[in-house]
């Protein structure tokens, strides 16, 4: 009996248009806007991100990432019985983003849906989909993070505007007949939705509220420092292993201090961090399945590997997944 679920493809997207510290700031200098490459690269160990162009919207990042992950895990499109995207940037309020996915890669009938946990949002969906696999529900999953969160961001505020970039993740889940995913943790607490947060809406034709991405950069950094400790142990302890079992941290790609702090409370090298939030900057729900793509090319992440996936968003949302890879 096949009652686990285990990762046999990854893929990503990057827009073409990659925007360095050095471009940002000139951009940003001709509306008044202050800011410098080491002011940006001191804060949060950004040093570019990808934008989309105005004509590219998530589904389109979402589908090429979601092709490639097929490619790698030898997989047909039409065998997928379940697609989740996670997103906070949909193509529109309804459809879904992972109902025009399906549509966009030919396939019709499997469940789609999208999932809204905004930097949490790939663990969320992640533990979703094993949860939907392990109960029968499903047997051959596509889990996406896509973002263009460069459609959201006040290019007038520095605090905000230079941390966030585009950018598509994608992984084919299997069921399986031995572990792959060992362990998941789902967490919020919605006391806390107003330190990070997009407050528009659309109603009567008009955005209501505010439309571009807020933060309380030092209150989001306090809480996340704490919870990706916790929700790391958790999982640690449901499936009896220890850090020293951990081959590979890959955290949500928001700030390299609140990584590095992760990695350094569970006791692990700095080579054992996996760090692209200095070419990719915040990809919110994309920059987890990012960096185990490219984890994965690269040759650092192997079959065997015993992998920490943690992440962290507005809501204020967080988790983590452990497993064999």
């Amino acid at each position: 009996m096949k009652g686990y679920s285990r990762i046999t493809g990854t893929g990503s997207c990057l827009p073409p248009h990659r925007v360095s510290n050095e471009a940002l700031a000139a951009q940003l200098a001709r509306d008044g806007v202050e800011t410098s490459d080491a002011w940006i690269v001191e804060r949060t160990g950004i040093r570019a991100r990808h934008f989309a162009a105005a004509e590219v919207v998530s589904s389109d990042l979402a589908l090429v990432a979601a092709r490639a992950a097929l490619e790698a895990a030898d997989c047909d499109a039409a065998s997928i019985d379940l697609i989740i995207v996670a997103t906070s940037t949909p193509d529109m309020i309804f459809p879904s983003t992972a109902c025009i996915v399906q549509n966009k890669l030919g396939v019709h009938g499997c469940a789609a849906f999208d999932v809204q946990a905004v930097c949490s949002g790939f663990v969320y969906a992640l533990t979703v989909a094993d949860s939907m696999i392990r109960t029968g529900a499903a047997s051959k999953a596509l889990v996406i993070g896509s973002e263009v969160f460069s459609r959201i961001l006040d290019f007038k505020d520095r605090t905000t505007c230079v941390l966030f970039g585009d950018g598509a993740g994608a992984v084919v889940l299997e069921a399986s007949d031995r572990p792959g995913i060992l362990a998941t943790e789902l967490r919020a607490d919605g006391r806390h939705a107003n330190i990070l947060c997009t407050p528009g809406t659309v109603a009567a034709g008009k955005v209501l509220g505010h439309p571009w991405l807020r933060m309380d950069g030092p209150a989001v950094f306090k809480l996340a420092v704490t919870v990706l400790e916790d929700a790391a142990r958790s999982v640690l302890a449901k499936a009896d292993r220890t850090e020293a079992d951990i081959d590979w941290l890959i955290p949500h790609q928001a700030n390299i201090r609140i990584m590095q702090s992760t990695a350094r409370k569970l006791k692990l090298a700095p080579e054992r961090l996996i760090v692209t939030v200095d070419e990719h900057g915040n990809t919110s729900a994309a920059s987890i399945p990012l960096a185990l793509d490219e984890s994965v090319r690269s040759g650092k992440v192997k079959p065997g590997d015993t992998v920490l996936l943690e992440g962290v968003g507005g809501g204020f949302t967080w988790g983590a997944v452990l497993l064999d890879f």
